[in-house]
């Protein structure tokens, strides 16, 4: 068995995982605000305090099932340790950060279990994966963008029937309010979802070094930390992925942006109930495809949405090589 962190040790590994979830809310603001800023419902300033808001009070209605599957679903928990936790962290960073500065809509949640996987392949090889919830996380890169993508033309379709008899000025005028409501919904959703990926891996590191007793369970501490740190990222913004995702994808009218929103929270609603740690940038992506679409297939600009889904493609293996990088440097320095 190997001995036990300091609290100092103990201390600053937690400190990076907060550090990756306010990275995760700078690099992944534009998913909640992208639509409710494009369509000049609400400057940016206020969009994301809007967004901030309700990131942090997610936790108030979810539970923890996407941290459960974190923590002890993807790599096995019985050989975790700091040395993986770093590896995952850095995995995941060190990629937020590149596609961040490149302005590409990666995915945070898919770069961490990249990192984690890495780092655990790293270690133990091939009998640390998990590879029931790995294979559940792999198929949501696929399905997330698709709902969404499915329920946002659906809703379009819905809301343009419905209104058939309005004036386009009284169209944009009632979506203009609705979009808050559905902006509110999908920065739940992302809070939800996405904070919760930090609360596993800090939680799977103190019941490693034996702070959680028996039982693997999430702090309070640990949930309220990990909401503040995505909030505080979320209020710095990311106005280069807000651009890309808002606008260079296809122009939305209020009403589209409610449709994308309200497509997009659905999904992660139901992913976060299921425990099932999906992107939250796959999916409003796809929702913004969807209502795009819903126009007519030329308004898609799908140059730009081909190179997110190469992004996507190269998240969890690049993560992973980082990840596993990590790993064996500090087992060098060790």
């Amino acid at each position: 068995m190997e001995a036990a962190l300091s609290l100092p040790v103990l201390a600053g590994l937690i400190a990076v995982a907060l550090l990756f979830d306010f990275l995760n809310g700078l690099h992944d603001a534009a998913n909640s605000i992208a639509t409710i800023v494009s369509t000049r419902v609400l400057r940016p300033q206020y969009a994301v305090l809007w967004a901030a808001f309700f990131n942090f009070i997610a936790f108030l209605f979810f539970g923890l099932h996407v941290a459960q599957t974190l923590g002890t679903g993807i790599v096995d928990a019985s050989l975790v340790d700091a040395r993986v936790i770093f590896g995952a962290l850095a995995g995941a960073i060190a990629w937020n950060v590149l596609t961040w500065v490149l302005g590409i809509p990666s995915s945070s949640s898919h770069a961490l279990v990249g990192g984690l996987v890495g780092a655990g392949l790293a270690k133990a090889g091939w009998q640390a994966v998990v590879w029931g919830g790995l294979g559940k996380t792999a198929a949501a890169i696929v399905l997330s963008p698709l709902l969404g993508f499915a329920l946002a033309l659906l809703l379009v379709l819905i809301v343009s029937w419905l209104c058939v008899r309005s004036t386009p000025f009284a169209v944009d005028r009632r979506f203009r309010f609705l979009q808050f409501v559905s902006a509110s919904l999908y920065s739940l959703g992302h809070g939800g979802n996405d904070a919760q990926k930090t609360m596993g891996i800090i939680a799977v590191l103190l019941f490693s070094q034996g702070h959680l007793g028996s039982e693997f369970h999430v702090p309070l501490w640990v949930v309220l930390s990990c909401q503040a740190a995505m909030a505080a990222g979320t209020l710095l913004g990311g106005w280069r992925i807000v651009h890309t995702m808002g606008s260079r994808i296809t122009r939305l009218t209020p009403m589209q942006g409610f449709c994308a929103e309200t497509g997009g929270a659905l999904t992660l609603f139901g992913a976060t109930w299921l425990g099932v740690p999906v992107s939250t940038t796959h999916t409003i992506t796809g929702a913004i495809v969807g209502v795009g679409a819903a126009r007519r297939t030329s308004a898609v600009r799908w140059g730009i949405a081909s190179d997110i889904v190469v992004a996507w493609v190269l998240t969890l293996p690049a993560a992973a090589l980082i990840g596993a990088g990590a790993y064996a440097l500090t087992a060098l320095v060790a």
